[in-house]
């Protein structure tokens, strides 16, 4: 019972970490956005999330880390660190840059919004779990 109660709230916190990286290199690419030859950054959240936890495909086993004998994590829970992957700009520009502020604001508000999202799910989950175990 501890241990789903464990994975779910790893999972939302995983999820938390990932949109908040997120954030941080569409920022960067809003930044850089008139910086001569700067390459426009991205990663796939579904697969980062999915290294993050430890969940593949539903017939896949979870791959186990183990930190020290009698141990045994997620591989990757609690340190997300995505693949970068380059985005393919829609436009080429004179300066080699591949910032289209469109895109990256539009990337950086969907973000933000799902961030929030989760956030509020988590929230809710807490509240309700504080109220099952004072049994009201």
């Amino acid at each position: 019972m501890i241990d789903r109660l464990t994975q779910t709230l790893d999972f939302n916190g995983a999820a938390l970490l990932l949109r908040s990286e997120r954030g941080r290199v569409l920022a960067g690419n809003l930044a850089n956005a008139d910086t001569p030859n700067y390459k426009a950054l991205d990663f796939n959240f579904q697969q980062a999330l999915q290294n993050a936890t430890g969940l593949q495909q539903a017939t896949a086993p979870v791959q186990m880390a183990s930190t020290q004998a009698g141990h045994a994590v997620p591989a990757g829970l609690g340190s997300p660190s995505p693949a970068l992957q380059y985005r393919t700009p829609l436009q080429s520009s004179l300066d080699a840059n591949t910032v289209d502020l469109d895109v990256e604001r539009a990337a950086f508000a969907d973000n933000t919004v799902r961030y929030e999202a989760s956030l509020r799910f988590l929230n809710g989950q807490i509240k309700t779990l504080t109220l099952a175990i004072n049994g009201q």
